[in-house]
């Protein structure tokens, strides 16, 4: 597929937070309506390093997506985050800022951004510089719990996922396919 660079006349910044599941699942169902369209997505996972996602699977077969991850597959200690997590994090920042500003890309996610913010993994300052300096072609979607203000004061879109109701709360575990 060729570069359709230049096919958004102005790109957006979303943000999609909250307690509620389906934040990724949204950025997901964005990049599918974008592919649909023949724009090319970018998604670069913070704090997910397991091989065996299902959006990483269906990825691979999709023609003009790619997912690539920065993060372990154990869970980031809050209080204490190893050193490798905070490398992790910042590498995938700037590997965000490089992939926005190549061309190459319609649509960037960068998903579960939030989180390293909220676990201090990256700068909120360093965040905002590559919100301010996207290309006015590119949409940018952060997704993850904890948005921090100023972050939902530069987005153009902010949608709150809220928890009502959900099954881990009856002591059911993730399911693949549907939450892994």
């Amino acid at each position: 597929m060729e570069s359709s660079r230049g096919r958004l006349k102005e790109g957006m910044i979303q943000v999609y937070t909250g307690d509620g599941k389906g934040k990724t699942t949204a950025a997901l169902g964005l990049a599918l309506r974008a592919l649909g369209h023949g724009l090319r997505v970018y998604m670069i996972q913070f704090m997910k390093g397991d091989p065996d996602y299902g959006e990483l699977r269906a990825g691979s077969r999709l023609d003009g997506l790619t997912i690539r991850q920065f993060g372990r597959t154990d869970f980031v200690d809050r209080d204490h985050p190893a050193d490798e997590d905070l490398s992790l994090a910042r590498q995938g920042l700037e590997h965000a800022g490089a992939i926005m500003n190549a061309g190459n890309h319609d649509l960037v996610i960068l998903d579960e951004i939030n989180v390293a913010l909220d676990f201090g993994l990256i700068p909120l300052q360093a965040v905002l510089e590559l919100i301010a300096n996207k290309p006015r072609g590119v949409e940018l979607v952060l997704t993850g719990r904890s948005a921090p203000p100023a972050i939902i004061e530069a987005a153009d879109l902010v949608t709150e996922m809220r928890e009502i109701k959900h099954y881990y709360q009856q002591g059911r575990a993730a399911r693949d396919g549907i939450e892994h």
